[in-house]
């Protein structure tokens, strides 16, 4: 085994053996902590913000809907799904899909912390305003936050532990699902994943 994958493999126990919020609704309607998907040696790690339904059933990122356009915007920049690293802020769904919480965020952010240094991406492309705001903040580029509408497309060079990350902010796929005109503006922003 190798040491990535012990470590990833330590974060996963960690976050299953979480008690109460939303680890008790998860263990309540017999659903799976989703901790991610993908090379561990990636160039390009996905952040989304937290499981939806499919997801907690599968115990798998981006499966339902929006993971069918995420799939669908990877294909046209020539990136298996398995070449890269999927996963979200907060690991176990909130109820009814609803946006997660402040407490969530902090509780979570940890082990996501813990996967980049990990995987050590050149890229992170951050998908919704939520891990956009987290990651900009933890990669000191707090100065540089915009609102997502604005933000979304554009490149900035963020400081992890290990040197310089590139992060990509881009449009949730789910965004996709509601307003069809956002699929183009994603299609095109993925572009520049092609160079980043």
């Amino acid at each position: 085994m190798s040491d990535k994958f012990e470590k990833m493999k330590q974060i996963r126990d960690e976050v299953i053996a979480i008690d109460g919020g939303l680890a008790e609704y998860r263990k309540k309607n017999n659903n799976h902590a989703v901790l991610g998907e993908g090379s561990h040696d990636s160039k390009i790690m996905f952040i989304g913000e937290a499981p939806g339904k499919n997801e907690a059933l599968t115990g798998r990122p981006f499966c339902g809907a929006a993971g069918k356009i995420l799939d669908s915007l990877l294909e046209s920049i020539g990136v298996p799904r398995k070449e890269v690293y999927i996963t979200n802020i907060v690991k176990d769904r909130p109820p009814e899909n609803r946006d997660p919480l402040p407490s969530e965020i902090e509780l979570y952010a940890p082990f996501l912390d813990r996967q980049i240094d990990v995987i050590q991406p050149k890229v992170i492309a951050t998908l919704g305003r939520f891990s956009m705001d987290y990651i900009m903040r933890r990669l000191g580029l707090s100065l540089e936050i915009e609102t997502i509408s604005r933000a979304h497309g554009k490149s900035y060079d963020g400081t992890a532990s290990y040197g310089t990350v590139k992060v990509v902010p881009l449009y949730h796929p789910a965004a996709a699902i509601y307003n069809q005109s956002l699929k183009e503006t994603l299609k095109k922003d993925f572009q520049i994943l092609r160079t980043a």
